[in-house]
């Protein structure tokens, strides 16, 4: 049953319309005048509106536009006598779903309502499906508040609305066609498994499959069958058909982790399938139409890989054509500060551990220090400090961070150095790998007068790397001397 407004001046009309709506089962309200329909519409909440288009002096076009432009989102009906192309243009332009002559046909109307009530029904349980996919995707989406993530994010939700149109089967045919593809770039450990999920979960159907490869971790004797499926017979052990990782992931969304470690001979295998959207399993002749997202992911220079002869240039132009590139964490400020309070709050919950936080020198050398590991390593320590704490706060000697807590006290936080400061000048006559090693070493040395945990971030080593290399070069001895400068 629906709630329906009328607004008609013919009194005989008017009861005539009501008692038509009311043996459809339907609630009616009937007004004369836009004054009272005004009254009406905004004390109760309407699925319909039947208004006349000419109500005297008044215009029921200009009530149709006024309700549309405070956001009415029901169904509209306008009639009128004077059924002229002019007045249904108007009416619709201005936000009327239909139109209805004068005298009326109930039976007409009758019909009219039901299937504009029915298609309303239906838009706002899409609006309702919509709100709520809306903020599930905003409650998960990826943690982060730095410009460059934001921004970086907000481009892969807008790329999860591309439709996965690469079947045709509801043209009539089983061809294929080109694959939809989204190129996920940055270092290891930035989370583009994370961003893949998230476009997943943001695209238009989340329940359908998400499929993850790691390229890496498969044998390279076994990867086209387990990519692409097999036929029975196709060897020695395929005593049965099998599906491939592709058609598990037909309708959703397969993510190829680490790309770039593809052997070229499955390269050109994946190229054809990405343009033609079709597969074909291991022994066999027939081809399968896939509708599916490829989204790949690589922490290698594909670029360089094409130069090197090592990646396809051809595969290259056809999986980056949409690039989500994600920011390492240093590089996203007081991210690091909020993910690592994020990944507490986890653990507490997991663990049962009591409420540890961490202090403000902990704080501030998470959000100080370069994670080269990136999301990944900042889980690990955090991980490890909650798990062995002896007490109610995490302090920067939990952390264990490969560098002297004397590097971020306040006194040398305005005394960071960055590699762009200085010139390393290499001697002739220095050939070998580890004699240029020693050579930098000894210079970042000299110009951070024998500060080892400068030198060692001046160069982009870790610290105990660092200490190592002093121990094997055998250059304490140069290291004490610099000091006493």
């Amino acid at each position: 049953m629906a709630n329906i407004l009328i607004i008609e001046d013919d009194e005989t009309l008017r009861f005539t319309i009501a008692r038509a709506l009311e043996k459809a089962s339907h609630s009616v309200v009937a007004k004369e005048t836009l004054d009272e329909a005004r009254a009406s519409f905004n004390a109760e909440s309407f699925d319909l509106v039947l208004s006349d288009v000419h109500l005297g002096q008044e215009s029921g076009i200009e009530f149709v536009d006024e309700i549309r432009t405070n956001g009415y989102t029901g169904g509209i009906i306008v009639m009128t006598a004077y059924a002229t192309v002019d007045d249904a243009v108007s009416a619709m332009k201005l936000g009327a779903d239909d139109y209805l002559p004068k005298p009326v046909r109930l039976d007409e109307l009758t019909l009219l309502t039901g299937r504009l009530l029915d298609q309303c029904k239906q838009s706002k349980q899409l609006r309702l499906y919509q709100r709520i996919h809306k903020s599930r995707t905003e409650s998960k989406r990826p943690l982060g508040q730095s410009e460059a993530w934001v921004s970086s994010v907000h481009f892969a939700e807008r790329l999860a609305q591309i439709p996965v149109v690469n079947r045709t089967e509801d043209l009539g045919t089983t061809s294929g066609g080109a694959v939809t593809t989204i190129l996920i770039t940055g270092e290891t450990g930035v989370g583009k498994g994370v961003i893949a999920r998230h476009i997943h979960e943001s695209g238009p159907d989340p329940t359908q499959p998400f499929v993850h490869v790691n390229c890496t971790a498969l044998p390279s004797t076994l990867i086209e069958g387990e990519l692409f499926g097999h036929a029975k017979g196709a060897f020695t052990d395929a005593k049965e058909a099998r599906e491939g990782l592709f058609e598990m992931a037909d309708g959703g969304t397969i993510f190829l982790d680490e790309i770039g470690d593809l052997p070229l001979e499955l390269q050109a295998k994946l190229l054809t399938v990405l343009e033609q959207g079709k597969i074909r399993r291991v022994g066999s002749t027939k081809e399968r139409a896939i509708r599916v997202r490829v989204l790949a992911a690589t922490n290698r220079d594909l670029e360089r890989k094409v130069r090197e002869g090592t990646f396809r240039e051809d595969l290259l132009f056809r999986i980056n054509a949409f690039v989500v590139n994600l920011p390492a964490l240093r590089d996203r400020g007081a991210d690091s500060v909020l993910i690592a309070e994020s990944m507490l709050q986890r653990l507490r919950k997991e663990y049962g551990l009591d409420q540890i936080n961490l202090n403000i020198e902990a704080t501030e050398a998470i959000q100080r220090y370069s994670w080269p590991g990136n999301v990944r390593e900042l889980f690990n320590i955090i991980q490890r400090s909650a798990m062995l704490c002896d007490h109610h706060e995490i302090m920067i000697s939990d952390l264990g961070l490969p560098f002297d807590s004397e590097q971020y006290s306040p006194e040398s936080e305005n005394q960071n150095i960055s590699s762009n400061e200085i010139r390393f000048d290499f001697v002739d006559g220095i050939h070998t790998a580890d004699e240029i090693e020693k050579l930098l070493m000894l210079q970042a040395l000299e110009y951070t007068r024998g500060n080892v945990s400068k030198a060692a971030r001046l160069i982009g080593m870790q610290r105990s790397s660092f200490r190592y290399r002093i121990e094997r070069y055998g250059i304490e001895a140069r290291i004490a001397k610099i000091a006493q400068r």
